[in-house]
C-alpha cells in the first residue's frame, strides 16, 4: 500500500469517527445556543451523550406483533450513515471508496435509511406510525429530488457527478462560489437540508404534539439502544447534510491526496468548524421561526425544487 493509499484511509477513518462521535456533541451545541438565546439555562453540550449513555444501558424492548422490518431498521439506518460518512469528501479526497462516492450513491443511502425507518414505522401498526411515515415519504419525494437537481448543478460544469471531483473543481476555480447557479444551489440544498432533517420551519425535534410529528412520530415504539441507535444516526446524518453543504460550496481546508498527518488534523478541524458554524446559524434563525402548517411545507419543498431547477439551466447558460 502506497502512502496516498495510507493518507486516504487515514483520512476517511477520521471523518468516519469525526462524524459518529462529534454528531451527538453538535446536537448538544446547538440545543444550547438556542437555550441561552431563549433566556434558559439549558442541559449542557454532553447532555445527548448522557442520554445515549442511558438508552444504551436499557433493557431493549420491542413491541408485540413486530416483524424483523422494526428490529432490523436502527442498524440499517446507522449503517447507511456510516457508509455515507465514510464515502463523502469530508476530511479526506482520498478516500478508498472515491470511486462509488457519486452524488446517485449519497443521496440514494441517505433514501434508502428513510425508507427503512418508514417501514419500521408502519411494521407497528400503529396510528402513530403510520402517520409519521405517510408525512415523511411525501417530504421524501420533494426532497431527494432536489438534492439531485442542486449537486447536478455543481457537477454539470465539472463534467462528474463524483463529489469529490466537485469539490476538487472548486478548489481549482475558488470564483465558482459565487455563481449564479452555486448560490442558487446552495440556497435549495439549505433548504432541503433543514427539511430532511427534521428542523423547523418543517418539523420541531423538541416537541412530541401529535398533530404535528413526523420524525418523532415514527420512532414512538422504540426504546433502550433500538432508540439510541435512531437518535445517535439522526445526529449523523444532520452532520453529513451540513459537512456535504459545507464542502460543496466552502471546500478550503479539505486535505489533499498527498495530505500527512497534520494535514488531515488540519481538514479535521476545518470540517468541524465548518459544520458547527453552520449548525449555530440554523438553531439561531431557528429562534425566529414558528412551525410551518403541514400543508405548507410542499410549497416550501416545491420552491427549492425550483431554485435548484433554475441552478441547473444556469450552470448550462452561463458556463
Amino acid at each position: 500500500m502506497n502512502g496516498n493509499s495510507i493518507s486516504g484511509l487515514a483520512g476517511m477513518l477520521i471523518q468516519v469517527a469525526l462524524i459518529a462521535g462529534g454528531a451527538p456533541l453538535m446536537i448538544g451545541v446547538t440545543r444550547q445556543i438556542r437555550a441561552e438565546m431563549e433566556g434558559r439555562a439549558g442541559a449542557g453540550v454532553v447532555q445527548p451523550w448522557r442520554d445515549l449513555r442511558k438508552l444504551l444501558r436499557k433493557e431493549p424492548i420491542t413491541p408485540r406483533g413486530t416483524g424483523p422490518a422494526f428490529r432490523v431498521a436502527p442498524f440499517a439506518l446507522m449503517a447507511t450513515t456510516l457508509v455515507t460518512a465514510a464515502v463523502g469528501p469530508f476530511v479526506t479526497l482520498a478516500s478508498p471508496l472515491d470511486g462509488v462516492a457519486d452524488l446517485i450513491v449519497v443521496v440514494g443511502l441517505l433514501a434508502l435509511g428513510t425508507v427503512i425507518l418508514a417501514l419500521a414505522a408502519l411494521d407497528t401498526g400503529t396510528a402513530f406510525g403510520g402517520m409519521g411515515a405517510s408525512r415523511e415519504m411525501t417530504i421524501l419525494a420533494l426532497v431527494e429530488p432536489t438534492i439531485l437537481m442542486a449537486i447536478f448543478a455543481l457537477s454539470a460544469r465539472v463534467g462528474s457527478t463524483n463529489l469529490a471531483a466537485i469539490v476538487t473543481s472548486t478548489l481549482h476555480d475558488p470564483m465558482r462560489v459565487v455563481s449564479p447557479a452555486s448560490l442558487l444551489a446552495a440556497v435549495a440544498l439549505g433548504v432541503v437540508t433543514i427539511a430532511e432533517t427534521g428542523r423547523l420551519p418543517v418539523d420541531n425535534p423538541a416537541t412530541h404534539l401529535e398533530l404535528t410529528m413526523i420524525h418523532e412520530a415514527m420512532v414512538l415504539e422504540y426504546a433502550g439502544p433500538d432508540l439510541a441507535l435512531i437518535e445517535w444516526a439522526s445526529g449523523m446524518r444532520l452532520c453529513v447534510l451540513l459537512g456535504l453543504l459545507a464542502n460543496l460550496f466552502i471546500p478550503w481546508g479539505v486535505a489533499g491526496p498527498t495530505a500527512g498527518a497534520v494535514g488531515l488534523a488540519v481538514a479535521a478541524a476545518a470540517f468541524a468548524v465548518k459544520v458547527f458554524v453552520l449548525g449555530a446559524g440554523m438553531v439561531a434563525a431557528e429562534v425566529f421561526m414558528a412551525k410551518l402548517r403541514l400543508f405548507r411545507v410542499p410549497e416550501l419543498l416545491a420552491g427549492s425544487f425550483l431554485l435548484a431547477m433554475l441552478a441547473v439551466g444556469t450552470s448550462f447558460f452561463l458556463a
